[in-house]
């Protein structure tokens, strides 16, 4: 049965203000997401359809809060917190949020080349 930590994932996103551990395992992206600052990704989703992500996820909250934004609503969820968000939604976390997210590795995959894309056109990346 294959399994993934924090200290075992191989891949390393260090954007940052975001650092991203992940591995897929079976067709799904496990995220174990660290937010330093507060962190709004409106700007980062602004060339995906309806300039909002397009893959669900489902998670856990370490610690901290994370609110996904919708177009007719929000949705915040604190520490202990185990969470789903549909396609459509624009993440906000507070410095100091830990999470861990479950995601269909393909369309997870193209989210973040599209949030990569973004931060080489600000030089952040």
């Amino acid at each position: 049965m294959p399994k993934v930590s924090k200290e075992s994932a191989a891949q390393l996103s260090d954007h940052g203000p975001v650092v991203d551990r992940h591995e897929e395992i079976d067709g799904y992206s496990v995220n174990f997401v660290s937010f330093a600052e507060d962190i709004d990704a409106t700007h980062l989703l602004k060339d995906l359809p309806g300039e909002a992500c397009t893959c669900p996820h489902w998670g856990y909250v370490i610690k901290g809060i994370v609110t996904f934004r919708f177009p007719d609503h929000e949705e915040t969820f604190e520490e202990g917190d185990a969470f789903y968000v549909a396609r459509g939604h624009v993440p906000r976390a507070v410095a100091g949020t830990e999470l861990l997210q479950f995601s269909p590795a393909a369309e997870y995959h193209v989210v973040e080349a599209t949030i990569r894309r973004t931060l080489q056109k600000m030089g952040s990346c």
